[in-house]
């Protein structure tokens, strides 16, 4: 490939990775687009010699060929995982042995700005983690408890309007379909032992008037307020009932949002804020590879563009 590539690491359905790399081609920049997880080793062949000046070779995906010390950026979107091809060991060992060999690779390039970093953007996905840091940043944080003691859980939710949530939106399925655990309220007599099986996130509810998300590439923060039907706690169950503006993001929190990114060195983050009717923002969690596609038309953000300027010119804040 001639000039400076940006690799962008995604499965092959991205609509996300789409917009972008449709803006990269525009500018003529050149991008190498690739999935780990399913095209290591079978369509892609790596080639790489450390050196004191970083790792050199080349990475060849189909008939496609990057200089590895010549990557401009990688864009770390959603890549699937290595997964093994049976349940042999041999095949289980080759899985690791990609995951740590190319992962390893590609996350030690030479002058190569990562949208963001994998072990960052990793570090940052843990909920605690998350909450702790926001507190330090100066934003605040509703009450939380972490447990998996019912009496405990029952007492937190006894001394205020409680919410349940999940520690991690993974994958959930309801008779064979596709389901999500959305955030939702919850009564000390709705809990139960069964509370004990695992971790429970219980949180005071914020009294809000609306939620924001903010999305923050590099320096520039781009917000959206979400309007949902009164009594829905959880927007992301109404996607199709919602009202959508760019707001002003209040300086205090800009800075804060940036002081959270260099605490997890990520230059990109989705956070989500409830926002109270005396315009207090709450802090509630924060997506290091979050989506934006949707809300850059539903609220006018030039998203895309941000996105695209910080590959090109790679450049973090």
């Amino acid at each position: 490939m001639n000039g400076r590539p940006v690799l962008v690491s995604t499965e092959a359905e991205d609509p996300t990775a789409d917009l972008v790399i449709a803006e990269l081609n525009r500018r003529r920049v050149p991008v190498l687009r690739f999935d780990p997880g399913r095209d290591f080793p079978t369509r892609a062949t790596l080639a790489a010699s450390v050196t004191a000046d970083g790792w050199s070779g080349r990475l060849t995906v189909g008939k496609r060929v990057a200089d590895l010390s010549r990557i401009r950026a990688l864009y770390h979107r959603r890549p699937n995982p290595y997964t093994p091809q049976s349940e042999y060991q041999a095949d289980r060992f080759a899985a690791q042995e990609n995951r740590r060999g190319l992962n390893g690779v590609l996350g030690a390039l030479p002058g190569c700005l990562y949208l963001s970093h994998p072990q960052a953007i990793a570090r940052a996905e843990y909920k605690p983690a998350q909450l702790f840091v926001a507190s330090r940043s100066g934003l605040p944080v509703p009450a939380t408890l972490i447990t998996n003691n019912p009496a405990e859980a029952k007492l937190f939710a006894a001394a205020h309007p409680t919410i349940y949530k999940p520690l991690h939106a993974g994958a959930y399925h309801v008779d064979g379909e596709p389901a999500g655990i959305w955030a939702a309220p919850v009564e000390p007599g709705e809990i139960t032992g069964a509370v004990g099986n695992c971790a429970h996130l219980f949180q005071a509810q914020v009294p809000k008037s609306g939620d924001v998300r903010a999305v923050v590439v590099g320096e520039q923060v781009f917000c959206a307020l979400i309007t949902a039907p009164p009594g829905v706690i959880d927007w992301r169950s109404q996607y199709r009932n919602l009202a959508y503006e760019p707001v002003d993001c209040p300086e205090p929190v800009r800075a804060a949002l940036l002081r959270f990114l260099g605490e997890f060195g990520l230059c990109f983050g989705a956070f989500d804020f409830a926002v109270t009717p005396g315009s207090e923002w709450w802090f509630l969690e924060c997506n290091p590879n979050g989506q934006w596609a949707w809300l850059e038309h539903a609220a006018g953000l030039p998203i895309t563009s941000a996105i695209a300027d910080l590959l090109e010119n790679g450049v973090t804040r």
